[in-house]
């Protein structure tokens, strides 16, 4: 005779259940961040809004990720009880992880370069995490790998960031800036702007507005011959950048898997100093500091503003903060630091003015 008794659930799957259940619990009693509108007088007919993204709790876009990244982790079963969590990462990435894997009481560990902000540094470790350091910046993936290969679990973000978020809804950023935008004059944006570090927001956003079957465009905002921008252009997934880049977290050497080319309607360059100045002026303008990656945003829309101006067009524009720029303080918002890397960001302070003073200043050559 068959025994109708069934076995226990194994001990690890007790753990991993109630893994989900903390995460599950950390969404539920999240709110949505703030959609913030701009009101400039130089566009009429044309609203600039910004998706406060530093608002989660570890202070970024990359709290969306992160967890997500650790919810495929465990439902892959790949994550268990004790292990170690690694993966490699400029920062704000890093910082989001070291929150969830505190969550989780779960070891963690950031492979990052040793020229990250010191701010970000600092913040991973007050989190309990540790931060692992790399001269060349090249050699972080292999570090990491080397993390994993003794036991410890890569979340691997920019492996997997593209296929571990739901793009269908499941609040994704996407899904929630719609619906934010649902009582505006413009529900459904001209544009959306973000950049690409990963490459799972612009896949995400772009996927969903397809799915949505909306007539929104994307646009990828990136610091000037990023791998992003080289590779869009001819979609060439062997494109590596043509420049290096002060924007942490974005402007990317090489093309990462979650970059998907095909969902993006235009990419913007944006020079560093441009990025820089933007990030000074939205703390004049919201009253608090915002990354650089924010600023080099921030230039695209007014860039597409301008356009949609010259052509007679009226709409929404919808764009990202996507860090807090507190953690910048010793590097983007440091004038001996900009100084001492050759940026001048007085041009384009005053460029950037001139266009939100009469919505003019990119008919110009760019300084």
């Amino acid at each position: 005779m068959f025994s109708t008794d069934l076995p226990p659930l194994p001990t690890g799957r007790v753990w991993v259940h109630g893994a989900l259940e903390r995460l599950a619990q950390e969404a539920a009693r999240s709110a949505d961040t703030h959609l913030l509108k701009l009101d400039l007088p130089a566009f009429p007919g044309i609203d600039i809004y910004l998706k406060d993204e530093s608002a989660h709790p570890s202070g970024s876009l990359k709290h969306r990720l992160a967890r997500s990244l650790f919810l495929y982790a465990l439902c892959n079963g790949r994550l268990h009880a004790g292990q170690t969590v690694v993966d490699a990462s400029s920062g704000s990435t890093a910082i989001s992880e070291a929150w969830f894997a505190r969550l989780l009481g779960l070891p963690f560990i950031a492979v990052m370069p040793a020229c990250t902000a010191p701010g970000k540094i600092r913040d991973v470790q007050a989190l309990g995490g540790q931060c692992d350091l790399v001269d060349d910046p090249a050699d972080v993936p292999a570090v990491a790998a080397a993390h994993a290969a003794r036991g410890a679990c890569f979340l691997d973000q920019f492996g997997l960031a593209e296929r571990a978020t739901d793009w269908r809804g499941n609040n994704n950023i996407a899904e929630s800036i719609l619906g934010q935008m649902a009582r505006e004059a413009s529900p459904e944006p001209a544009w959306i702007v973000c950049s690409a570090g990963t490459g799972g927001t612009s896949a995400t956003i772009g996927r969903y507005l397809r799915y949505r079957r909306l007539s929104t465009r994307l646009c990828v905002a990136e610091p000037g011959g990023s791998a992003f921008v080289e590779g869009w252009r001819r979609y060439d997934r062997a494109a590596v950048a043509s420049q290096p880049t002060l924007i942490e977290g974005i402007g990317r050497p090489r093309v990462e898997p979650g970059f998907v080319f095909e969902v993006v309607d235009q990419v913007l360059e944006v020079p560093d100093a441009a990025s820089i100045a933007a990030a000074w002026l939205l703390e004049e303008l919201l009253g608090r500091r915002y990354g650089g990656s924010s600023g080099t945003q921030f230039v695209a829309c007014l860039r597409l503003a301008a356009a949609m101006q010259a052509c007679g067009e009226r709409g929404s524009i919808v764009s990202l903060l996507c860090d807090r720029g507190e953690r910048y303080a010793e590097t983007l918002f440091d004038r001996g630091w900009l100084a001492a890397r050759g940026i001048d960001t007085a041009p384009w302070e005053a460029r950037l003015r001139a266009v939100l003073r009469d919505g003019r200043g990119f008919d110009q050559p760019m300084p």
